[in-house]
């Protein structure tokens, strides 16, 4: 199946592009989205003619992200959790905690925007967190988990 990308994929393509995709993966997720658009002759059309104002908002949500990573880059956060003597967590601290606690300290983030490759933290101790604000824009803030709570 063929798509005309409505914005930027990571690891698909740019806005405008033409790509082929699996059509399952286009038809359930790329077009209610509204990622994409099946690349037909008129929608071809139409998105030449919308292509400046999808350029401009493409711009502007990039601008955007830009200005959020400069107020979280050199961010620490605490997160208090129950702990046992060694040091391990009763629970975790995963995606929604982190989000929760920049949230709380004034810097509003989804918890979708936050990448945790190696799964939640289990132990006491400091970690740094990449946070995805764009597909071309990441911040690494400091995540301390202290005992209490």
């Amino acid at each position: 199946m063929d798509v005309i990308l409505l914005k930027k994929i990571g690891g698909l393509g740019d806005l405008g592009d033409k790509v082929a995709v699996r059509p399952g993966f286009g038809r359930n997720y790329l077009i209610p989205q509204g990622a994409a658009v099946p690349a037909t002759a008129e929608n071809l059309e139409a998105f030449e003619e919308r292509r400046a104002e999808l350029e401009a908002q493409a711009a502007e949500a990039l601008a955007h992200a830009e200005s959020r990573r400069e107020h979280l880059e050199g961010l620490t956060v605490t997160v208090p959790r129950k702990a046992g003597e060694e040091g391990r967590l009763f629970g975790s601290v995963g995606t929604a905690d982190i989000a929760g606690a920049l949230s709380e300290a004034g810097y509003p983030v989804e918890k979708s925007e936050v990448r945790l490759p190696q799964g939640p933290f289990r132990n006491i101790g400091e970690y740094e967190v990449e946070v995805q604000l764009h597909s071309d824009v990441s911040v690494v803030i400091l995540l301390e988990v202290v005992p209490g709570g």
